[in-house]
């Protein structure tokens, strides 16, 4: 029944086969739309709606392309176009599910691709439906002018990322690497930052923060009153937790973005402190006035704690035997769990309080993509011929991404910075969630240049 639920919901969706002759922006806002109409919330996820759509595309331009994946209800889409073999392949990847919509909180249908103020709205128009539009739309692009190519070009659609569990993992596990192998990669995870003065700012996402979810269960020994309080030895530890300076932690991606955002009038305050960073001695207080101006900053300097959850008591008259918090903790690539762990119980200092990880997936820690690859320099020279006044530097995601499991395969993998990123669009997990027609289009016409400037035939 499903399988005839994704049928109907694809053929229901207008201009997929008859938009030959489309210019590639029209093409990719064609295609979001389309996307977003696609309800793929994860959970379920029902990624095969996605996978389904892909391939009806990818058939309609003669594009090679198979679902793969052990759930039929979660298929992964990939296609292939064929290079000379003069280098080894280019992969374009981009996750098919969405986090869940909260329709109560949305003026619009969130699943409905509705245009309106000058806005595409739907789940997913940031997070990652825009980028699989671009992708796809350049696939089908390269395909309809019959351009020659010196590598192969991969298209990864694939399912549950937003997810416990990475799908990209699971790819990996049932031995599907080998129709995704390829030198480098563009994932999510970069983005385009416009200042009120100076240049634009393009970060190419080149490593990451690594997600540790952590548990701290706080339990009553036997006094009475509020020393024996599960909720108060709780609350003391996510206080410690939260204002205690975490060790400062560089690597060759954090000391370049420093480096380079410091020669941007915006950040000239930036540069006498940056270089305090190399000093054992002085790193930790230099961090501390980097926050000061700017905390966005200080997070890719460091160990960085959020609580999220929490669970005490079923009576307000009664203290709790019990009470627990789970933290978003988004750790540095150098420091290892175990680390993380010791150093948490010493800030803490409370017998009455367990830590633990909590379960589900683990990302692994991995060193940062090269910043002297062809591709990388196949970015810098495609941003500077489009925007030869901006900036293009390396940047260090906070937020994990499946990225990291192929760079634990050795694969050179960037988050590519193709769409503003404008607090007009909202958030990419929040209500409202939307991009301009403006930024998608500039988004797919960069993406083009770069795909092309690196596997091109020249």
């Amino acid at each position: 029944m499903w399988r005839v639920f994704a049928f109907l919901a694809v053929l229901a969706i207008s201009g997929v086969a008859a938009d030959d002759n489309r210019p590639l922006g029209d093409r990719t806002r064609q295609y979001l739309i389309d996307l977003l109409r696609l309800d793929t919330s994860n959970p379920p996820g029902n990624e095969t709606r996605v996978a389904d759509y892909l391939k009806q595309v990818a058939d309609a331009h003669g594009i090679s392309c198979d679902l793969v994946g052990n759930d039929p209800r979660r298929q992964n889409f990939i296609a292939r176009l064929k290079g000379s073999g003069k280098g080894r392949p280019l992969l374009l990847m981009a996750h098919s599910d969405v986090a869940p919509a909260q329709r109560n909180q949305w003026t619009v249908d969130p699943f409905s691709g509705e245009n309106r103020n000058g806005f595409i709205y739907g789940r997913g128009a940031q997070d990652d439906k825009s980028l699989l539009a671009a992708e796809l739309a350049v696939f089908v692009e390269i395909k309809r002018r019959n351009i020659r190519l010196g590598r192969d070009l991969i298209l990864l659609a694939e399912a549950d990322e937003e997810g416990s569990n990475s799908g990209i993992e699971r790819m990996l596990q049932h031995d599907y690497f080998q129709r995704i192998d390829a030198e480098f990669a563009l994932n999510e995870g970069g983005y385009v930052t416009e200042l009120k003065d100076g240049p634009k700012i393009f970060n190419v996402q080149t490593a990451e923060k690594i997600p540790t979810g952590i548990i701290l269960v706080a339990k009553a020994a036997n006094g009475p009153g509020r020393a024996d309080n599960p909720v108060v030895h709780l609350v003391e530890a996510i206080e410690k937790l939260l204002h205690a300076d975490q060790p400062v932690r560089l690597n060759q991606t954090t000391r370049r973005y420093f480096r380079e955002l410091s020669k941007v009038p915006d950040y000239g305050w930036l540069d006498p402190i940056r270089r305090r960073l190399d000093d054992p001695n002085t790193m930790q207080s230099a961090a501390n006035q980097i926050r000061a101006h700017d905390p966005s900053l200080d997070d890719m300097l460091r160990t960085t704690v959020i609580p999220t959850l929490l669970q005490a008591g079923i009576n307000i008259r009664e203290i709790p035997s019990t009470a627990e918090a789970q933290l978003d903790v988004r750790r540095m690539p150098a420091e290892t769990k175990d680390e993380i762990l010791a150093r948490f119980r010493g800030i803490i200092n409370d017998p009455a309080v367990e830590i633990s990880f909590a379960p589900g997936q683990q990302m692994p820690a991995t060193e940062p993509s090269a910043i002297t690859t062809p591709l990388y320099h196949a970015m810098e020279r495609a941003i500077g011929r489009m925007y030869p006044r901006d900036l293009v530097v390396p940047f260090m995601g906070r937020r994990g991404t499946d990225s990291s499991f192929l760079r634990a395969r050795g694969m050179a993998v960037y988050g590519v910075p193709i769409f503003v990123r404008d607090t007009a669009d909202g958030r990419g997990h929040g209500p409202d969630e939307r991009i301009s027609p403006k930024n998608l289009e500039d988004g797919a016409e960069l993406l083009w240049q770069i795909v092309l400037e690196t596997a091109g035939s020249n």
